[in-house]
């Protein structure tokens, strides 16, 4: 990313596996992608990826399923959904070389997560009984829950450079927002429109927000979409669902339909 323009080349298939590699999210300073994997049995693993090596790695192999693996602030953990049996989705965190779980959340359906700080996490939480899905601000040392929004979307993101959390607000059908909201101060601010029906986003680390129309990638510039550079074979992109930055900024993973 140089002069408000993003170029991206160099495509490399991470998996190269039947089925489903969803859920990208780098650690903040090693070269390392974790991701949540199918195994044989339809069950949900997460596995780490080494771009300095090319191997990959279980990081779970256990009868529930995991996904969502993200990496807490503190570094010594692998924050995911915890899918079990019963239908509950509980929010846990495994050691980050692989261990026995905790659990940090289990009296809500939790479907996706980020961390606000180390303490306290944005939270999309699924409705039962046909409620809207809505945005949670969950205050670990005191279990305090402050409902902030509903209708929103699993795209969840802490805002680089600010102490603020982004969403996507479905308004209606055919508008869906970007927002984010100020830990500190909770206001609550639109940043743009998403592209069409589209509500996966990432953030680069100088603030700039990428998104798919499924087929092409796109940079939100001055409140307008527009069309990365490719340099090479693009013929990979598509099916683009879940996109992820790297912290260093050179880094973008992301999930295509096989």
């Amino acid at each position: 990313e140089k002069k408000g323009k993003i170029l991206i080349s160099g495509p490399e298939n991470i998996t190269r596996h039947p089925g489903y590699d969803n859920q990208p999210s780098f650690h903040p300073t090693k070269d390392l992608l974790y991701y949540t994997s199918f195994n044989e049995e339809g069950r949900a693993d997460i596995k780490s990826y080494s771009m300095a090596t090319g191997q990959t790695k279980n990081i779970t192999q256990t009868a529930e399923r995991e996904y969502s693996p993200t990496v807490t602030p503190d570094g010594q953990f692998l924050s995911c959904i915890i899918q079990r049996d019963n239908g509950a989705q509980d929010l846990g965190k495994y050691p980050i070389e692989g261990g026995q779980a905790s659990t940090i959340i289990n009296d809500l359906i939790v479907g996706y997560h980020v961390w606000a700080d180390n303490s306290h996490l944005a939270l999309f939480i699924l409705g039962k009984e046909g409620a809207p899905n809505t945005l949670h601000y969950l205050r670990l040392p005191t279990r305090s829950d402050t409902i902030l929004a509903e209708n929103i979307s699993r795209s969840l993101h802490r805002v680089p450079g600010e102490e603020s959390v982004s969403y996507i607000a479905k308004i209606n059908k055919e508008r869906w927002e970007i927002r984010k909201f100020n830990i500190h101060t909770f206001k609550n601010e639109r940043i743009a429109e998403t592209l069409y029906g589209k509500e996966d986003i990432c953030w680069t680390p100088k603030g700039t927000i990428l998104s798919s129309d499924g087929q092409s990638l796109f940079m939100l510039d001055n409140g307008s979409w527009k069309q990365v550079s490719y340099k090479g074979d693009a013929s990979f992109l598509k099916g683009i669902t879940r996109l992820a930055v790297n912290k260093k900024g050179n880094k973008l993973a992301v999930v295509v339909s096989e």
